[in-house]
């Protein structure tokens, strides 16, 4: 997410009276937040803790928000987050279906309709992410857009943050080149074949999502800007291939210790719709040793851009 995101701040409604029925949006927000312990988001809960649950600068950090912005909100001082700042909010507390549609509905949105690409990452699959520390592992959405990922993945992908745009996210535009070469996310994979294999998966894959949710925009605008600039995916696409993505071995170069060779293994979550993407490498092995190794750096704060 990109840092602070702007709000429809106000407490009235399009006709200038007061919406009463969104006072209830700020203790909800604390109470959400004061039961998830920093564990559950993947933090450290070293030292004594004087407040109960996540801190206000603890959940604005995982929301990509202002503190600022925390605290109005809580305070009831802003009322009105737009559907942006109210699905990072869902997901940085943890919030299931039900608790995210209310969300949404005391902040006056309409909740996500589930004819569109869901982004709502379960506590389930948040918590299975936090405590994956041994593994890089990240969470993607039926379309590929990558969503929240653990820090052995960014010490082995390069870290993604606030930097990368919604195209950059998504492996299908950076693997057919809609994002700009220098911000490619995952540009420090290698293919046996140049990739050809995983770009057929993958269009195969797009097009049983763009069957699934004919109606979601964003998997509709995706599809026609790489029908219209990239003649490989035209192609791949005209053939009519409809088929679901699968696990492979991938060669990744890390500039701290060389090439890697890892398993990639694909998993879904039932009642989701959500790709697991996780690497491992066999205990043991000089494999191991690298991962590792970038892992000790990582903790130790040595950071890598993406290449």
């Amino acid at each position: 997410m990109d840092g602070q995101y702007q709000a429809r701040d106000g407490s009235h409604d399009k006709n200038g009276s007061m919406d009463d029925t969104r006072g209830d949006l700020g203790p909800l927000l604390k109470a959400w937040r004061q039961r998830r312990s920093p564990v559950d988001v993947g933090l450290p809960a070293s030292g004594v803790r004087r407040t109960v649950g996540l801190r206000r600068e603890e959940l604005a950090a995982l929301a990509g928000l202002s503190v600022d912005y925390v605290v109005r909100l809580e305070q009831g001082r802003a009322r009105n987050p737009s559907d942006q700042v109210a699905t990072a909010l869902a997901r940085a507390l943890q919030l299931d279906h039900a608790e995210r549609d209310h969300l949404f509905r005391l902040a006056g949105l309409l909740p996500p309709s589930d004819r569109d690409v869901s982004s709502h990452i379960p506590p389930s699959v948040q918590r299975l992410v936090a405590r994956l520390g041994e593994i890089p592992v990240a969470v993607f959405t039926a379309s590929w857009d990558l969503i929240t990922w653990s820090p052995l993945w960014a010490a082995l992908l390069g870290e993604p943050g606030g930097r990368l745009g919604e195209l950059e996210r998504n492996i299908a535009a950076v693997s057919f080149g809609l994002a700009s070469r220098e911000d490619r996310m995952g540009s420090r994979v290698r293919h046996a074949d140049g990739g050809e294999h995983f770009r057929r998966s993958l269009v195969a894959d797009l097009r049983r999502v763009h069957g699934r949710y004919p109606d979601d925009r964003r998997v509709t605008s995706l599809v026609e800007q790489l029908l219209a600039r990239s003649p490989e995916f035209a192609g791949l696409w005209s053939t009519g291939v409809v088929g679901e993505h699968q696990s492979e071995r991938k060669t990744i170069a890390h500039p701290l210790v060389g090439e890697l060779e890892l398993d990639c293994d694909v998993f879904s979550v039932a009642g989701a719709d959500l790709r697991i993407v996780a690497y491992t490498v066999t205990a043991g092995s000089t494999e191991a040793e690298k991962l590792d190794f970038v892992r000790v750096a990582t903790a130790a704060g040595v950071t890598t851009r993406a290449v």
